[in-house]
């Protein structure tokens, strides 16, 4: 798998809190490099590692040291996406976590919980994410307690909360936001609940119904694994691109499979070799004429064309512009 990324839902969730909240969004947003217009694309993913950059931005604009928490207050319940049909359409809360544990990267590659049970008893576990983040962990946990009150009718029981990480500076905000106790710099990131919880009947199972959410989700989670592909691919073309060895061939080699196999990958995306290659030129050309001061022979040259008038026709079929045009429009 390649960086890992979440969901868009999770960002358009988090923009909703901001604004209940009062927090300027459009500065979050604008600070962490993200456009308005982007919370409305379909299949947006973001980078897992914004994550840091998010809540430094967040804590900062918002003057709020327990910033996790109050976010995850504002944060509207999950709903409208196959997890919870999966929940919903199960015959109980029990199977229903099961199933939906199965397919949690559609939320997120960074997360890997998991249901076990100790002495306390059952919990929802291994809720850590890398940089373990104490505001999104705190977020995703009240978000998590919201989603099983919603889909169990309020008959979900959390019996105690561990945090891996340090209490914040306000021990009361802790009491006044979870509904059972919080115990803090423990084993794991754990949500315990009781053992009748897992029995909890949902008032909307359909085992028809159950069958084509599982199949739904199942056809998420190839298309995220067609996308890690392409990912992989861009990844080995830039760093090929500079020696003049970002072929199929080499990056095939690269992928330990032959040509013919990663021309069909490819294909089973709708794309081809020459078309990645050619978006990665053009989108890395437009950011170095866009962004610095590089000359023209330098970009040419980073950009993995051997001479300047291949690249010059190149860029001008791509963009309809000159690159000495687009850099002087887009450096006004």
């Amino acid at each position: 798998m390649g960086d890992f990324t979440d969901s868009g839902v999770l960002v358009r969730l988090a923009y909703q809190a901001m604004q209940d909240l009062g927090v300027d969004a459009a500065v979050v947003l604008q600070r962490i490099g993200l456009k308005h217009e982007q919370l409305d694309e379909k299949d947006l993913r973001t980078p897992h590692s914004a994550q840091n950059l998010f809540w430094a931005v967040i804590e900062e604009v918002s003057n709020d040291r327990d910033i996790g928490l109050h976010l995850g207050e504002k944060i509207p319940v999950f709903k409208g996406q196959v997890l919870e049909y999966l929940f919903l359409s199960s015959e109980t809360f029990g199977e229903g976590l099961k199933r939906a544990l199965n397919y949690q990267r559609l939320l997120s590659d960074a997360v890997n919980a998991t249901l076990d049970e100790d002495e306390i008893g059952m919990y929802v576990g291994n809720i850590s994410f890398t940089g373990g983040f104490r505001h999104l962990t705190e977020c995703v946990v009240i978000a998590v307690l919201k989603f099983f009150n919603y889909v169990t009718e309020g008959a979900f029981q959390p019996l105690e909360i561990h945090f891996e990480h340090a209490m914040g500076d306000n021990p009361a905000e802790y009491e006044r936001v979870f509904p059972c106790p919080v115990k803090f710099e423990q084993a794991g990131n754990r949500i315990y609940f009781t053992n009748d919880s897992l029995n909890v009947a949902s008032s909307h199972a359909e085992p028809e119904l159950l069958k084509l959410h599982e199949q739904l989700a199942n056809e998420h989670v190839a298309k995220l694994e067609k996308q890690d592909f392409i990912a992989k691919v861009n990844r080995l073309i830039g760093e090929l691109l500079e020696s003049g060895n970002a072929n199929l061939e080499t990056v095939a080699e690269r992928l330990q499979i032959k040509p013919r196999s990663l021309r069909t990958k490819l294909a089973e995306v709708d794309t081809n070799f020459n078309q990645l290659l050619a978006d990665y030129r053009c989108n890395l050309a437009k950011k170095l004429l866009a962004r610095t001061d590089e000359s023209i022979d330098e970009i040419v040259y980073l950009t993995g064309f051997s001479e300047p008038s291949t690249f010059y026709r190149a860029f001008k079929r791509w963009v309809g512009q000159t690159p000495v045009e687009f850099r002087k429009a887009k450096q006004r």
